[in-house]
């Protein structure tokens, strides 16, 4: 049984996040947007303003799945630091270029509709840094609408297994207590000082509030002392609030919160729920990379049918591109992340060679 599949609560945060983005992005570009905005301005407004916010669950979640994967404990990493961070780019990046490759197909078909949609020109650079995840750090246009996220829950992975690693070189006794401190002191830090200043934010010290809470929520709840350490975490980052009130950290707290009070009172829903629930979380990271595609269609289908002043049928459009963009994920989970999870060119070609070996000799 799957770490998701036991954690119907972490489905559940997942599922509701993804479609808050897709909502969000969906009332935020082309004419669907103006027409959602004309005819609901009040609820359109607030899931354009607010609705990105719910990155901020998915970077909790983020940091207390890979504190699970990565370290149970606290204490070693369950694999080679470089294996570690070569299956999650592997599990990032492939997906995320077939899903990029995917938005420069439609953006060429419906580029004289949107032109503003869509990029201008795309250069081979521009590519290379998008399959190295480095297009934030390297100053890249996205070439879709999240692109940056990937590119730093990269980072904030590597950021948390390179900490692990360095408490891992400490004398054993104190390779738990070290990890944890580190940990800490750098969501602190990130709270206080790097998550306040923008021109961090293509960066993982400045989301590191959120996806380290969410990795000592896990560890924190193993250990005897978490039950006060834990308090006293989210008190600091709730002064640091008091002191500059970021919505998305406040978020961020709320969701540890959550966290740490399902692993005291876990919520154990009926099976037909929880198994919708596993299905929704489980293609969630599908739904966010493939929902701009379909929202680049609806929009160039109402520009070039209707017009801007087709308000119910842009409100046809919009729900129509919600439920598209929900049904295409599990396809696309299936056929492209699930494999992308899986595949390992190294590890092939080793077995492949071993193979060979074995029936040479």
């Amino acid at each position: 049984m799957s770490f998701a599949r036991r954690l119907p609560h972490i489905d559940a945060l997942k599922a509701l996040a993804a479609q808050a983005i897709v909502l969000h992005h969906l009332l935020s570009y082309g004419p669907i947007a103006r027409a959602a905005h004309a005819a609901l301005p009040t609820l359109a407004g607030l899931l354009h303003q607010h609705g990105r916010l719910a990155v901020q669950v998915f970077l909790v979640i983020g940091g207390y799945l890979s504190a699970r994967g990565l370290a149970p404990r606290a204490g070693a990493l369950t694999a080679p630091l470089p294996q570690l961070l070569w299956r999650r780019y592997l599990r990032l990046a492939l997906p995320f270029m077939a899903a990029v490759g995917l938005v420069l197909v439609v953006s060429a078909a419906v580029e004289p509709w949107l032109p503003d949609l869509v990029p201008e020109s795309v250069s081979g650079t521009q590519l290379l840094a998008h399959a190295l995840l480095l297009h934030g750090l390297l100053g890249h246009e996205s070439l879709t609408a999240g692109a940056w996220y990937v590119a730093i829950d990269f980072q904030l992975f590597a950021l948390l297994a390179l900490m692990l690693a360095g408490a891992h070189r400490l004398p054993v006794r104190w390779r738990r207590q070290a990890g944890l401190a580190g940990v800490a002191a750098l969501v602190l830090a990130s709270a206080w000082c790097f998550n306040r200043i923008a021109e961090l934010d293509h960066l993982a010290v400045y989301f590191f509030a959120a996806y380290g809470l969410g990795a000592l929520v896990h560890w924190l709840g193993q250990w005897r002392h978490g039950r006060f350490t834990l308090p006293l975490l989210l008190a600091l980052l709730v002064a640091a609030l008091v002191v500059d009130f970021r919505s998305r950290l406040a978020l961020a707290v709320a969701t540890a919160a959550l966290l740490a009070l399902a692993q005291t009172h876990p919520w154990q829903p009926g099976d037909a729920l929880a198994e919708r629930l596993n299905r929704l979380g489980r293609e969630s990271y599908a739904l966010f990379l493939l929902h701009f595609p379909v929202l680049l269609v609806a929009n160039a289908l109402i520009a070039a049918i209707a017009g801007p002043d087709a308000v119910g049928l842009a409100a046809v459009a919009l729900l129509a591109s919600w439920w598209l963009s929900n049904r295409i994920a599990g396809p696309f989970h299936r056929w492209v992340e699930a494999p992308a999870a899986r595949f390992d060119p190294m590890r092939s070609g080793s077995s492949a060679a071993a193979a060979l070996g074995l029936r040479r000799a």
